[in-house]
């Protein structure tokens, strides 16, 4: 099984006639990008990020819920690492994500 990964920094352009990996990783990606309370009927879909906690506490909180949300919404995908990296100056926290695809027999 291949390992992939997923960052929340990509680009927001939606392949609407993916299929397979391609259409399992960008599953991923739009999660990592989406916040909780923004699609209408899925609530619950996406991240809700750790305002105005410490760094270090807002890693692991942001690590285990991204573990959590895509499990939960992906099943086909094992999370295999998250690797949250700080950007002081512009205040956020950045995702990148290993993952391997379980259910691959679409490709």
């Amino acid at each position: 099984m291949d390992t992939y990964s997923v960052s929340s920094s990509v680009d927001g352009a939606i392949d609407y006639g993916a299929t397979g990996t391609f259409a399992t990783l960008q599953s991923i990606s739009f999660l990592l990008s989406t916040l909780v309370d923004s699609c209408p009927l899925h609530r619950e879909f996406g991240l809700d990020p750790p305002i105005d906690d410490p760094t270090s506490y807002a890693r692991a909180s942001l690590s285990a819920q991204i573990i959590e949300k895509i499990e939960r919404s992906i099943p086909e995908v094992d999370v295999v690492d998250v690797l949250i990296e700080d950007q002081p100056l512009e205040g956020r926290l950045s995702a990148t994500v290993k993952v391997v695809i379980i259910n691959d027999s679409e490709i």
